[in-house]
């Protein structure tokens, strides 16, 4: 499996979650240490956690890949996945605000997810 079929089956699950505001952003050309960032946001902890296993289980499942490290699942604010290829950020609405990543990598080329998971 190619890193954008992953990087859709990771929207897929974040989808399935109630995930919202799904952003990837293609940041090969500007990165040395991974291709493409997933950014999305969930409502409370619970649903962040339960989004990051969704992730995990669907390409244990499925692409038998698991992430290189995991960070920030017990607080739950802002996760991350790393898969060497793509890192996932799943983040509240308050710490995703904070952090702006997408305009801290507004070099990167914005993929649209809609028309990536249709």
């Amino acid at each position: 499996m190619n890193t954008i079929e992953a990087v859709k089956m990771v929207c897929e699950a974040i989808e399935e979650k109630k995930g919202t505001d799904i952003v990837i952003l293609d940041i090969s050309k500007i990165s040395s240490f991974a291709d493409y960032f997933v950014i999305c946001s969930g409502f409370n902890p619970r649903q962040n956690q339960a989004i990051c296993d969704a992730i995990r289980e669907r390409l244990k499942g499925e692409d038998h890949t698991a992430p290189g490290h995991i960070e920030g699942y017990q607080g739950a604010d802002w996760i991350l996945l790393d898969y060497l290829d793509y890192v996932v950020h799943i983040f509240s609405p308050e710490a995703r605000q904070f952090y702006k990543l997408e305009r801290l990598w507004n070099d990167g080329e914005l993929i649209d997810a809609e028309a990536l998971i249709a």
